[in-house]
């Protein structure tokens, strides 16, 4: 896998990960992390990528590994970088996967960049923070509400924030889901992720209380959501808002399963953006 600086206009560097470098007989996928994650590909879906025919393509979002920040940045933002760099290595039509707020970014993307899109997946992805008729906080844990409502105060609310352990509140079948092959996650969070300051974690979570600069009701490319009815860090309520209001859009629910076991579902939803391809 290739890992490369792209250098953007603006003098800001995004750094990004190839599988398959110049592989033009593979779908790409785009890669959408987490928050606070690395934009690594997932390594749990290896085999099913190859098996697929997957070439992915991500990044790490600003203030992440070795990508400048951006202060200020909104989920729309993302639609910019990731052209850039689809551009940058030749690539036109593409797929996108995303994970929890991840996954928010993948639909932002797929608002702005239109036919460009020919497919897109969420997993536990997060609705706008100004969505009309969602209790947006319902049903969140303490640790995420408190660490949200900080960065609705600003972006220096939610940096002081940072100070405050955040409790994920993790079950038991949770951290048995760590000891199969998502424990991967372990390998691209936290420091890992933010060498340099909490500068990643701190404008995602801006970002998310901001309004997206676009409207998920533009989506025209197949979406699929998918979410778990025990999941409390994002709250199910939030995928059916939005299954509400993307008109291509597909909820797929699955019952007890949370933030972390919902990742049991990724294989089967790259299977959805293989047959969904256009």
């Amino acid at each position: 896998m290739d890992e490369i600086d792209f250098r953007l206009p603006d003098g800001r560097v995004l750094h990004g990960y190839d599988s398959a470098p110049g592989a033009t007989d593979r779908l790409v996928v785009v890669w959408h992390h987490g928050t606070p994650n690395l934009g690594t590909p997932p390594a749990p879906l290896a085999a099913a990528s190859e098996r697929l025919g997957v070439r992915w393509v991500s990044f790490d979002r600003p203030g992440y590994g070795g990508s400048t920040p951006a202060p200020g940045r909104t989920v729309a933002d993302v639609a910019a970088d990731l052209t850039a760099i689809l551009d940058t290595l030749g690539i036109g039509s593409f797929a996108q996967l995303g994970y929890s707020g991840g996954g928010t970014f993948a639909l932002g993307a797929t608002a702005l960049l239109g036919d460009r899109v020919t497919a897109v997946a969420t997993l536990a992805a997060l609705a706008p923070y100004d969505a009309l008729g969602l209790d947006w906080y319902d049903g969140m844990i303490p640790s995420g509400v408190a660490s949200l409502r900080a960065a609705a105060s600003g972006r220096e609310a939610r940096a002081r924030n940072e100070l405050v352990e955040y409790d994920p509140e993790f079950t038991e079948t949770d951290l048995a889901m760590f000891g199969g092959p998502w424990g991967w996650l372990g390998s691209v969070a936290g420091d890992k992720a933010m060498p340099n300051g909490p500068d990643g974690a701190v404008d995602d979570d801006c970002s998310y209380v901001l309004p997206w600069g676009c409207d998920p009701a533009g989506i025209t490319a197949p979406t699929l959501l998918v979410h778990g009815t025990a999941d409390r860090i994002v709250p199910c309520a939030h995928a059916r808002w939005l299954a509400a209001h993307v008109p291509s859009a597909t909820l797929d629910t699955h019952e007890n399963l949370s933030h972390i076991t919902i990742l049991a579902q990724a294989e089967s939803a790259l299977e959805w953006i293989r047959t969904h391809r256009g």
